[in-house]
């Protein structure tokens, strides 16, 4: 088992956590996150660094943590097309040192990275050395997304170097994300398989293998999202697993927040199953 693996079993962090993205309340802000996050029941709040301005402000959300007495649990660094103008004026990687920064200075150890566009020039080249390194600089687990090519009417566009798929590539910490893994038609029962423990983050979702990038609620989809989980925890994972849903569609905050309590209310039903499971082995 991975040594960071078995500290968190070991250590006085929860295991496997059920913490909320705020990126599940857009188009509503980070604010109504935290908000979401204490009065449903999470365990923790993963902060999209570039939602909105607060998220990039490290004051603004250790006072929304204090104040709701929800811990931040994981940083998504700006890597995202939408993202890419928070904190303007500051290189790639010292958008990555930044991220560690409010990492730390939130408690946390977390942050995961999308791997970088093609048009990204000398960041993307140099991007799995770079990783390595500014992991051992900051002691911060920098968990790489898995994503998918993108489908276009004249086929498929490898945006992302060295590629969507981290699974050959040598990085230490990786984050599965269903809802990607989907949208590249991949199965992630195969990519946790294989990921062993290098699998550091969970982004609990689904998909139905769209073009699109669809995070439905897990269990919604295509990607055994039971089986997964079940697997995972099964093989020795402790870390958290983050609800990261599209809420859009629900049209309203109470709308978003039932489809959240039930996702919820599925993942905590499959940890404790799980927990029995393993108990009736032992």
């Amino acid at each position: 088992m991975d040594s960071t693996l078995a500290d968190d079993a070991e250590g006085d962090r929860p295991r496997n956590r059920v913490t909320l993205s705020t990126s599940s309340m857009f188009p509503e802000s980070t604010v109504s996150g935290f908000e979401a996050a204490a009065r449903l029941g999470f365990d923790g709040v993963e902060v999209m660094i570039g939602i909105d301005e607060v998220a990039a402000d490290v004051a603004a959300v250790e006072k929304l943590r204090d104040y709701h007495g929800v811990p931040v649990t994981s940083i998504h660094a700006p890597t995202l097309v939408v993202t890419q103008l928070v904190w303007r004026g500051t290189g790639h990687w010292d958008k990555l040192r930044r991220s560690a920064d409010m990492a730390l200075a939130l408690d946390c150890d977390v942050v995961v990275v999308h791997p970088p566009f093609r048009w990204q020039g000398d960041y993307a080249m140099g991007f799995v050395a770079g990783i390595a390194e500014v992991s051992r600089e900051t002691g911060v687990r920098f968990c790489v997304e898995n994503m998918y090519p993108w489908r276009t009417p004249a086929g498929e566009y490898q945006a992302y170097l060295p590629t969507w798929d981290p699974t050959d590539e040598p990085y230490e910490h990786l984050t599965l994300d269903l809802s990607h893994a989907a949208t590249a038609q991949v199965r992630s029962l195969d990519l946790v398989r294989a990921w062993g423990d290098r699998l550091q983050h969970l982004h609990l979702t689904d998909g139905l293998g769209s073009f699109r990038d669809e995070h439905l609620a897990p269990g919604a989809g295509n990607q055994q999202a039971a089986e997964v989980l079940a697997h995972v925890l099964a093989h020795g994972y402790t870390g958290d697993l983050c609800l990261e849903m599209n809420t859009r569609s629900a049209g309203s905050r109470a709308g978003r927040e039932r489809l959240l309590v039930d996702a919820l209310a599925w993942t905590r039903d499959r940890v404790a199953a799980s927990r029995e499971v393993a108990t009736r082995r032992s």
